[in-house]
């Protein structure tokens, strides 16, 4: 039996970036010949450097593999040959047992190894791949990465600076007493996107009264949020649509019952599975928003202080939420693109179901709750 399409390592990797996979076999074979691709690698490794990095979610099968499995993995995959990923790939997931040893072995020993498993261990740390984390989170670590290995779209990073600079025109006349003009808003937004703990955020350090390691953490951790409440937007309409059409989804399963049957169940159980992971990430930025509002209209500085302090698992699940998310959309974009008949034979289309559903995270509370 043929397998279905939605598994192939060619189908998933249609792609450069997204927030489930970084697809670096990609990124080579568009910007290879560039001088900054050469001299400011991803990885150092070029084995490395050609394969696909994607948030995963653990099969029963899989978990064995792990001490303690986690809910959301970051799997390595290196093709074959990166000009033919339908040919497949070995794969090793960051944490198992023993995984810098067998990337050593597919390394052939190489000496850039430990940086790249450095940054390995901070791709692990995060939630999702959109390329905008990415890009913090290697740059908080102070690997030099090639702008052409994480691409932002110009349209995006000015929809991004217009949602950040709304939040600082809030805060400016909070933390930057006097300062409060468009152009001050401006390079605030542009600061908090763009840069590290920059000293000219000097101001918000003290109100926040955070020191060291902790205020980098919560600079970090308040760019996350920002960004989620950006990508949230953004995923809105695209996720009514794709609920929509997977509700006219269609299975060929004639002479298969009891396929049919399950198709139709897990379809249900899908749909009332977005809707939940859209309203605990809703509910989790409401909570965020509470924060926030103590710091500016009540005059709370510790209130967002504590908030900050205390986010680390509720950024890491709201991330892996959204990336569920926002994964679902753009595969779904991929195989049924605008004008294709949504219909696919009945194994098939159970398969996509079943890994979408597999995409999100259990929502066992609201998100607002984790502390």
């Amino acid at each position: 039996m043929p397998r279905p399409k939605f598994a192939s390592l060619e189908a998933l990797s249609h792609g450069a970036s997204s927030a489930r996979l970084l697809n670096l076999a990609a990124v080579a074979t568009r910007h290879f010949a560039r001088p900054d691709y050469q001299a400011r690698p991803f990885f150092e490794t070029p084995m490395l450097n050609t394969a696909l990095v994607l948030k995963h979610t653990p099969r029963t099968h899989e978990r064995a593999v792990f001490d303690r499995p986690p809910n959301i993995a970051t799997k390595v995959v290196i093709p074959f040959d990166r000009n033919n990923l339908a040919i497949g790939g070995r794969s090793v997931f960051v944490g198992q047992q023993r995984w810098v040893e067998q990337l050593d072995t597919l390394a052939n020993g190489a000496r850039t190894l430990e940086r790249d498993c450095q940054v390995l261990r901070a791709l692990d740390e995060l939630p999702s791949l959109d390329p905008f984390l990415v890009r913090e989170q290697l740059s908080r670590r102070g690997f030099d990465i090639a702008p052409c290995y994480l691409t932002i779209r110009d349209a995006d990073v000015e929809r991004m600076r217009r949602t950040v600079a709304a939040e600082v025109d809030q805060l400016v006349g909070q933390a930057f007493a006097g300062a409060g003009t468009k152009e001050h808003t401006g390079r605030l937004a542009q600061m908090l996107l763009t840069n590290g703990a920059d000293s000219r955020l000097e101001p918000l350090r003290q109100t926040l009264r955070l020191e060291g390691e902790a205020y980098e953490e919560g600079i970090f951790a308040w760019r996350a949020f920002l960004y989620y409440k950006w990508a949230v937007d953004e995923l809105h309409l695209r996720l009514l649509r794709v609920m929509g059409e997977i509700g006219q989804l269609k299975a060929e399963t004639k002479g298969d019952p009891g396929t049919a049957t399950e198709f139709d169940k897990a379809k249900r159980r899908l749909l009332s599975r977005i809707e939940e992971s859209e309203l605990s990430v809703i509910q989790a930025l409401r909570t965020y928003d509470d924060a926030f509002h103590g710091l500016v209209r009540r005059n709370e500085p510790g209130v967002f202080r504590d908030f900050l302090l205390s986010s680390p698992r509720m950024f890491l699940t709201l991330g892996e939420a959204i990336g569920g998310l926002s994964h679902i959309t753009s595969y779904w974009s991929y195989r049924f693109p605008d004008g294709a008949p949504l219909s696919a034979s009945g194994l098939e289309a159970l398969e996509i179901i079943r890994e979408f559903e597999a995409t999100l995270p259990a929502v066992r509370a609201p998100l607002s709750s984790v502390a």
